[in-house]
């Protein structure tokens, strides 16, 4: 077999990441292998050189400069543990590093290449699809795609910076190098995710970071490389027509996992179901401490339909307006006529079906009845103004009033001197009569043309006896009416 032969049988068989993550137990080998990972203990430390044992026959060592924070202190002492890769071997000595760097020359990239070592390289700047990392003196190339988990959205945040990375592609004796952080990063997460998931319960609450919205629901970060769904009706007590209403990327939020379904093939995690309101009381269970029958409250109109409006008076309770409840002054027929959604509105709350989740609301009672003080404002014998609203084959609607309506027949109107004017009034016009009649209990008024005969009736004995609406105009009210029997 030719050397090149066996280079590609070695580039074949290299260990995994999942392997290089196993550690390492004691006397399980006694011959150590560059490439091999092993969880060393610091016997002691020099001042350039901290000396571990590796669980074989040979003990370890590594530059104490490898392991210096950021303040240039070191921060172990002897008895710690270390995960470290075996950069070299001899019957002497082992050499460990913490990832592939300036130490052991250019000709050990590709021994780290074969073995899937973690390789140490400074992003030395941007370039076309990518960034240039520089690896023992060595230029090399990072995909965009493959410098993190997450989109890379400001080339600059990784300039200058170093990382350990992983060797993809080795050619031409080293002159073309392709390294990835991403592999490296995914492999950390993949641990970090098996942990948590060993964890994770129904019932479990957990905090969490909105990471996507969707029509249906939103998505939670809930744990490394993990994330569950919140559906559209799990996020408020409120109804909501989108998830945006209530909540935003990027927000943090405390969430409940309600069901996770098992693992299935090719997944990295299991469906994870989740509730954001759960987390909250239902506004239902003490409806009956907020609200009382009666109340007069102010909500937000959430919903418009042809029978009515759903108005919000509090987070997660919302009751319908229905559409004979809209107004007092005039006939409605869609609910659009009088509200909009998101418009604020005073109502007063009729009825309170907390089993059913139900509550009835008036806008017209909050606005008032006009018909509450009627006869205070209009009296039989009374003339007004109006305002003709209809005109119907049996006469004309005059409104007098916001709310107050009365007909002027069109048999009075056949009696009046000035039919004829009247009869060519329109919708709109204004129209002088006499109020005839008042009755409360069905909310009707009958009118009769002002310049009637019985107008002039009602002054002379008004002027007779000084009071229009005394027993006199009582009397005369009921000839009136007998008159029209007749």
């Amino acid at each position: 077999m030719s050397d090149q032969e066996q280079d590609d049988l070695t580039e074949g068989e290299g260990p995994s990441f999942a392997d290089l993550l196993d550690e390492y137990s004691p006397n399980v080998k006694d011959h150590l292998q560059v490439g091999d990972k092993i969880k060393g203990r610091i016997i002691s430390i020099s001042k350039e050189t901290v000396f571990i044992d590796t669980g074989s026959k040979i003990d370890g060592a590594i530059d104490i400069k490898e392991l210096l924070d950021a303040e240039g202190a070191l921060p172990f002492k002897p008895g710690d543990k270390l995960d470290l890769y075996v950069m070299a071997v001899d019957e002497s000595e082992v050499v460990l590093s913490k990832a592939v760097s300036g130490a052991g020359g250019a000709a050990i990239l590709k021994d780290a290449y074969r073995s899937a070592i973690p390789v140490e390289g400074k992003v030395t700047g941007p370039c076309k699809g990518g960034f240039n990392v520089e690896i023992i003196k060595r230029r090399a190339f990072c995909p965009m795609s493959q410098m993190d988990i997450a989109f890379v959205e400001n080339q600059e945040n990784y300039t200058g910076k170093t990382f350990p990375f992983l060797i993809i592609q080795y050619e031409e004796n080293g002159k073309n190098i392709v390294v990835s952080r991403r592999k490296l990063l995914e492999m950390e997460v993949d641990v970090q995710r098996k942990e948590f998931l060993k964890g994770l319960t129904t019932g479990s609450i957990l905090d969490g970071k909105i990471t996507r919205i969707m029509p249906y629901g939103a998505f939670v970060q809930i744990g490394p490389g993990v994330e569950g769904m919140a559906h559209i009706s799990e996020l408020s007590w409120s109804k909501i027509q989108k998830p945006e209403e209530v909540l935003s990327k990027g927000e943090q939020v405390k969430a409940l996992v309600l069901d996770i379904k098992p693992q299935e093939k090719g997944q990295k995690a299991p469906k994870i179901s989740l509730s954001i309101k759960q987390l909250f009381q239902d506004p239902w269970h003490t409806i009956g401490d907020q609200f009382k029958a009666g109340e007069k409250v102010t909500g937000k109109v959430t919903r418009c339909m042809p029978f009515g409006a759903f108005v919000e008076i509090a987070p997660g309770i919302e009751g319908l307006v229905h559409i004979s409840e809209m107004s007092y002054t005039r006939r409605i027929l869609k609910a659009e006529d009088v509200v909009k959604p998101g418009e604020e509105v005073s109502v007063v709350i009729k009825e309170i079906d907390a089993a059913h989740r139900k509550i009835a609301l008036s806008l017209k009672d909050a606005d008032g009845d006009p018909w509450a003080d009627v006869l205070n404002h209009f009296k039989p014998g009374q003339s007004v103004t109006g305002i003709i609203e209809q005109k119907a084959d049996f006469g004309l609607f005059v409104q007098l009033s916001a709310g107050i309506v009365g007909l002027l027949p069109k048999s009075s109107i056949n009696r009046s001197p000035d039919a004829q004017s009247i009869e060519k009034l329109k919708q709109g016009d204004s129209v002088t009569v006499l109020i005839e009649n008042v009755d409360t209990a069905t909310r009707k008024i009958s009118l009769t043309p002002s310049s009637s005969a019985e107008e002039t009736q009602w002054k002379e004995y008004s002027a007779d006896s000084g009071n229009s609406m005394g027993a006199l105009g009582e009397k005369l009210q009921s000839a009136f009416n007998q008159k029209k029997d007749k």
